[in-house]
């Protein structure tokens, strides 16, 4: 099986530990890790992502601009994008949606629930 590359995107060094951690557990997946949308975009110029996981309230650039730039990228549209938020952010999970996230895992996040989203979305 080659390598799954995924993209983390999350201002919170402890959310975006627990994501990593999260992801370890499906065989073949090589992480990076982002600090807002800017640094998103640098990370997925480095190297295009299978998958994208990203937060929607971040300084700098957040989830929802970052979210917008890469569907507006031609050869970046069709990457799954997972959006991690927050319950209460209902406004911003239809504005998500409607800027093409593809799914949304609730915080706090269990690991279950982040391998079975990824699973589904790349078909493994």
């Amino acid at each position: 099986m080659s390598n799954i590359k995924a993209l983390v995107v999350e201002d919170s060094p402890t959310m975006r530990q627990l994501l990593l951690y999260a992801l370890k557990r499906i065989p073949g997946v090589v992480t990076r890790e982002a600090s807002d949308g800017v640094d998103g975009l640098r990370q997925i110029q480095e190297e295009r992502p299978d998958i994208i996981l990203t937060d929607i309230n971040m300084p700098i650039m957040d989830g929802l601009k970052f979210i917008e730039q890469v569907r507006a990228t031609d050869d970046l549209k069709n990457i799954p994008i997972v959006v991690i938020t927050t319950e209460g952010g209902d406004e911003d999970r239809q504005k998500a949606m409607d800027l093409g996230a593809d799914a949304f895992v609730t915080k706090p996040i269990q690991a279950p629930a982040v391998v079975s989203v990824v699973k589904a979305l790349l078909e493994l």
